[in-house]
Parts: C-alpha cells; sequence; structure tokens
C-alpha cells in the first residue's frame, strides 16, 4: 500500500505529542502614533485647537513625546512618562512643568487635561480621555508595564554610547 503523502513523517520539523510549532523570532516593537486635536485656552473665555502628535517608541520604554503643531515652522515637544500619563487619566498627577487630570466636560465628555509650565509661559490643554487612552493602550501592546527594562538599550549599548563607540 502507498504511504499517505499527508502523515506526518519521522522526521517531522514539531516535537512529538506536543503539537508545538517552532517559535518565529519576535517581530520588534512598532512606534506608536497618534494625532489628536487639543483644545487649549487662549484666554478667559476663548479657546483655539492644537494638532498635537503622542508618539511612543518602544526604545525608550519609559518616555511619552507629545508635539504640539502652533501652524509655525518650528514645534513644541514636550517629553514626560507614561506612567505619568496613564496616572494622568485615573486623577491629578504630577508637579512643577507638567500636571495632568482627568475632568468631565458637558460639551465633550471625558477629558484629559494637561498643564503645561516652561520658562517661555503655560498652557492649559484638554483632550479626549478615550482617545488619549486608547493611544496609551497600544503602547502597552507593544511594551507591556512592567517589561521596560527589557525593551530599551541594552548595558553593552548603553556602555558604547558613554564611550562613544556606537557603529
Amino acid at each position: 500500500m502507498p504511504r499517505d503523502p499527508l502523515s506526518a513523517s519521522s522526521q517531522s520539523p514539531y516535537p512529538a505529542g506536543q503539537g508545538a510549532r517552532p517559535q518565529s523570532p519576535p517581530r520588534p516593537a512598532l512606534p506608536v502614533e497618534e494625532v489628536l486635536t487639543l483644545r487649549i485656552a487662549l484666554g478667559r473665555d476663548r479657546v483655539g485647537t492644537v494638532p498635537t502628535r503622542f508618539r511612543y517608541e518602544p526604545e525608550r520604554p519609559y518616555e511619552v513625546l507629545v508635539t504640539f503643531h502652533l501652524g509655525r515652522p518650528d514645534e513644541v515637544d514636550w517629553v514626560f512618562s507614561r506612567e505619568l500619563l496613564r496616572d494622568g487619566l485615573r486623577g491629578l498627577t504630577g508637579q512643577g512643568d507638567v500636571r495632568l487630570w482627568p475632568a468631565h466636560c458637558p460639551c465633550h465628555g471625558a477629558t484629559l487635561h494637561l498643564a503645561l509650565e516652561s520658562p517661555y509661559g503655560s498652557a492649559l490643554l484638554e483632550a479626549s480621555a478615550p482617545r488619549v487612552r486608547d493611544w496609551l493602550e497600544r503602547t502597552y501592546a507593544e511594551v507591556p508595564e512592567g517589561a521596560e527594562p527589557d525593551a530599551g538599550p541594552t548595558d553593552e549599548q548603553l556602555s558604547a554610547l558613554l564611550i562613544g563607540d556606537l557603529d
């Protein structure tokens, strides 16, 4: 009787009885980016909008980069911790230059307030809390909480950076 061409050979690439497939190499974590329109207080009764890019780089697993596009050739970047952003969605957090807190606006629903201070001025901004939360969850899908030490540069890469020996 001819051999069944669909039966597994004795030289099977899969471990017998375990049903396991060979593991493919893990995919590299990808940057997570979202552009949101934030509302900004321009005066006592005036509100404007600012297109704002939220960016997370897995190679810098503790940081969030927020870039404000002000309609000029330059942009304004703020860097703060992903943990600070997460905590700001839950309650008042931060001190000094960056403070965040959740709020509810009758017109816009659940919001996240960002109060920023710098030597050049201050700003009070408001973002959609669900949109920020969705973006933040995507960052945790790339680098889960607690896995940050494994996502950043290795000790060897940091040593090479400090001594200036990068390829």
